[in-house]
């Protein structure tokens, strides 16, 4: 099979998961790819909805993010935010005014009854995103970070404490009974793989597998993950850190652990080409590649890279 021809559904979130995303939607017609986003990081926030890996996921595909830091908008202001410290508001999770009408016009939607799989689909829309993008769930689910200083919320631990609390374990409030938001179980059915991107495995892609019926329907699937952990540490983001605190000692190899009994195939840096024997005996086909994404071109390749993969599985 062609790669060009595959249908792919990508589980994404955060800045690593974002970037394979954008290089899938500049290899593949956008009709050929769905791209499920974490919404465990999801909180209210000023009175507001906010989606954190959703907004990047989708500022990233139309082209709109903030190429400094991954997340936000780029050619941001800060004029709300001045405004709210001056007033002595909580500053601690930064969100610029370009960002803002994002969190108001979503909130305003929410308020009216509708759906956020709508709203998501809507705002894409607006901002020319081809790619379907839907957020795993309707309803809330929240993540919730066991640490040594007590239970906090995902963004609590992440921004607020910047990720010095020492993880013990997670929680995912409310997804026991929540659904799959429309139209992903019919993604799923009809694709040919499902790519896990470079996420973190612990907060980013594990909610989203633990919605109700989302595994089971990957069960029968071509799964190939691509590690967001190279040499040990993490492109971006605590990953590493939450697979020390926990007690395993971060790699790739652990990342393909995780994920042992789900995928088929697992992509890795180059870097640590050392662990093909290792990870081949967990019953997995290893692929090794130069994985790091800096630029638009390094993104398009490594997706290039892992479509090819992905037809000498499927």
């Amino acid at each position: 099979m062609n790669k060009f021809d595959l249908k792919i559904v990508a589980l994404a979130g955060g800045v690593g998961g974002a970037k394979l995303a954008e290089g899938l939607a500049q290899v593949l017609p956008p009709e050929n790819l769905t791209i499920i986003v974490n919404t465990g990081d999801d909180f209210d926030h000023l009175g507001l909805r906010i989606c954190p890996d959703l907004d990047t996921v989708c500022y990233t595909l139309a082209g709109i993010v903030n190429p400094d830091t991954g997340w936000g908008r780029a050619d941001e202001t800060w004029n709300a935010l001045d405004n709210l410290e001056t007033l002595g508001g909580p500053t601690w999770f930064r969100i610029g005014d370009k960002d803002l009408s994002t969190h108001l016009e979503r909130t305003r939607r929410l308020n009216h009854g509708i759906r956020l799989s709508q709203i998501t689909h809507e705002f894409c829309r607006s901002w020319g995103v081809l790619p379907m993008v839907i957020p795993m769930s309707d309803e809330v689910v929240s993540t919730k970070v066991y640490t040594d200083m007590g239970v906090m919320p995902f963004q609590e631990y992440f921004v607020q404490r910047k990720c010095q609390p020492s993880v013990k374990g997670f929680k995912f409030d409310g997804v026991e009974k929540s659904h799959s938001a429309p139209g992903i179980l019919e993604a799923i059915e009809l694709s040919d793989a499902i790519l896990i991107c470079p996420s973190n495995p612990w907060v980013s892609i594990d909610p989203i597998l633990a919605v109700p019926r989302i595994s089971s329907a990957l069960a029968e699937k071509k799964v190939i993950a691509v590690s967001p952990i190279i040499g040990g540490l993490a492109v971006k983001g605590p990953a590493a850190k939450m697979f020390s605190d926990i007690g395993i000692q971060p790699s790739a190899f652990a990342v393909a652990q995780h994920y042992e009994n789900l995928i088929k195939g697992f992509v890795f840096d180059q870097i640590d080409s050392g662990l093909i024997d290792k990870i081949f005996h967990l019953g997995i086909s290893p692929y090794v590649t130069d994985s790091i994404m800096r630029t638009t071109e390094d993104r398009s390749r490594v997706a290039a890279e892992v479509l090819d993969f992905c037809t000498l599985l499927v």
